[in-house]
């Protein structure tokens, strides 16, 4: 690791300390996080100590945990799709993953199991794992593997409109709109304990194909005769981006663009290596998406902003500058 790129980590990593102690102190009610620390310390039950552990922290946890999901996942698809638009929705685990939490909200179990949701998100990112080898099979090619997720992703986003279409509860139908937007909030350390174990099995896979990844970059020809296993590779990638950005999903619903636009920010600071891409963009991510859940948590006219909102705001003006910049390019 370089100087420049050891300086780049050392800054992304004090960014996130930073701002998660800032999204421990940011809400509706005036709590110090040192003084709520200290109750927590004594054990003392007090209503400063409760909104930090059940309100706060595991809202910055998850802002953590899934930003950092999000930038790796989008590193490495782009890495290994060798496309620069590429995100964790384009082999369908994204969109599956929220069709799985749509049929926990669907059939109730959401309301009556406290772990239905991120469960039902998990099911759907494995199964659309399952189905994009059963389309494309083990040793397909990258252009296979994209028209099969595009496939999934289009099938996922039509059963989704259609559990919204034909849910008989108006109720149940709002909950569902409104998770689907994305948000950290009304979340409990229940949700973490269960969505880290798969994040962090996701990110140790995804990082285990750093070398895959570089010599990839020089094509697949050139890959193979450096003795790097693509097909291990491969599935490495897409069941990692399962694992993580399923149980991701689960626990927060769709936040868009941070898998597209952290690595663009951060590529030209490393060296254009796929490789060594990847941690800076898992820092990167989850410095984005706690500095996104710190803004749309400020005061406002209407209350607070869903997070899914607030990156689609950012994220969608910078992939269409990013559409007009590539499409030259892109075969």
């Amino acid at each position: 690791m370089m100087a420049r790129e050891r300086l780049m980590v050392a800054a992304l990593a004090a960014a996130v300390v930073l701002l998660f102690a800032l999204s421990l102190s940011v809400g509706p009610a005036a709590v110090s996080p040192a003084t709520a620390l200290a109750d927590l310390w004594a054990g003392a039950d007090t209503t400063a100590a409760v909104i930090l552990a059940e309100i706060r922290l595991p809202r910055a946890l998850l802002g953590v945990g899934v930003g950092a999901t999000l930038g790796l996942a989008g590193a490495a698809l782009q890495g290994l799709l060798r496309n620069p638009l590429a995100e964790p929705g384009v082999v369908g685990v994204s969109p599956f993953a929220a069709l799985g939490a749509v049929v926990a909200f669907y059939g109730g179990w959401a309301q009556t199991v406290p772990l239905a949701l991120p469960i039902g998100g998990i099911a759907g990112a494995l199964l659309a794992v399952a189905l994009l080898y059963a389309l494309a099979g083990r040793t397909a090619g990258v252009l296979t593997l994209v028209l099969a997720g595009i496939a999934l992703s289009s099938l996922a986003g039509a059963m989704t409109s259609l559990a919204l279409s034909l849910s008989p509860n108006p109720f149940a139908l709002a909950e569902i709109v409104f998770w689907l937007l994305g948000s950290l909030s009304d979340r409990s350390l229940q949700h973490v304990a269960i969505a880290f174990p798969f994040m962090a099995a996701g990110w140790l896979l995804l990082g285990s194909t750093g070398r895959a990844l570089d010599a990839l970059s020089l094509g697949e020809l050139t890959a193979r005769s450096m003795g790097v296993d693509l097909r291990g590779a491969r599935l490495r990638v897409i069941l990692g981006t399962a694992l993580a950005v399923g149980a991701a999903v689960a626990v927060s619903g769709t936040i868009g663009f941070v898998g597209l636009v952290v690595p663009h920010l951060l590529r030209p600071l490393v060296g254009w290596q796929p490789g060594r891409l990847l941690l800076p963009s898992a820092l990167g991510g989850a410095a984005l998406t706690l500095a996104a859940d710190v803004a749309v948590r400020l005061p406002g006219p209407s209350g607070e902003l869903k997070l899914g909102v607030a990156t689609a705001l950012v994220g969608a003006p910078f992939f269409l500058a990013l559409v007009l910049r590539t499409r030259g390019r892109l075969v």
